[in-house]
């Protein structure tokens, strides 16, 4: 009975732990990566809207916002290879928004075991976005970001740089962000605490990668969207999607 408990608090420790990587604001030692953005007097601030963990059911409510306010968005997604994924992931792609790798599993545990298991899990959702919108990504986004710990306890404590650097060496650009709208801090996040986090940490900012999820759980996220959009562009901000060329932000 005691070993039974003490196996309990260490899955709930673990996932605490995973839960405020996953959603965790930028750090001190975060990197403005130099890329040859051409500079838009037009447009001196920039928004990039970046929805991780789709498709879900909240897709089609999310691209009917966008498509609403003539708003590009990145989609960092995951695998799902039901004809209803696969539907969605056509809808993304026809409505011109950016497709980026999220990995297939989204699986801490298999993922950061080892630089090849990561490789091949990319691999995996690239195929399967190629066969199902005829384009492969150069854009990824590591599950909790570029510096999370979790990855730590399966790999070991120098298990992210190996990895960086193997997918780098595959063509891949990875993207942090330097917003965090905190969705992911509760399973329901309050709608007003999602526009309050976002709008709050842009006002200053010239150039704003702002994470949101697209989980079917994350309803208020849905909810907050045009709010947040109409905001942002009361703040200034003109909409664009990440690229190879666009401005980046990086943990590490």
């Amino acid at each position: 009975m005691y070993k039974k408990r003490l196996e309990f608090k260490a899955i709930v420790a673990f996932l605490i732990l995973a839960t405020l990587t996953c959603c965790q604001n930028p750090t001190d030692h975060a990197m403005y990566v130099s890329h040859p953005v051409l500079s838009d007097p037009q447009w001196p601030k920039n928004a990039y809207l970046t929805f991780d963990d789709g498709p879900s059911e909240n897709t089609e409510r999310i691209l009917q916002i966008l498509r609403r306010y003539n708003v590009h968005a990145t989609f960092f997604v995951i695998g799902n290879s039901s004809l209803e994924g696969k539907r969605l992931y056509r809808l993304i792609h026809a409505d011109g928004h950016v497709i980026g790798n999220h990995t297939y599993t989204h699986n801490y545990h298999s993922l950061y075991e080892s630089v090849q298991a990561f490789s091949k899990d990319t691999e995996r959702l690239e195929r399967l976005l190629e066969q199902t919108i005829g384009v492969r990504s150069n854009l990824l986004r590591y599950p909790g970001g570029s510096n999370n710990l979790v990855s730590r306890h399966f790999g070991g404590p120098n298990i992210m740089p190996r990895i960086i650097n193997k997918m780098s060496r595959e063509g891949y650009d990875y993207m942090d962000w330097n917003v965090s709208s905190t969705d992911a801090a509760r399973t329901v996040q309050p709608k007003n605490e999602i526009i309050d986090a976002v709008l709050s940490a842009s006002k200053n900012k010239k150039e704003a990668i702002i994470l949101m999820h697209d989980v079917k759980v994350k309803t208020t996220t849905v909810e907050a969207l045009p709010t947040i959009i109409e905001g942002l562009l009361k703040q200034g901000f003109h909409f664009k999607v990440l690229s190879k060329d666009s401005f980046h932000y990086q943990f590490q």
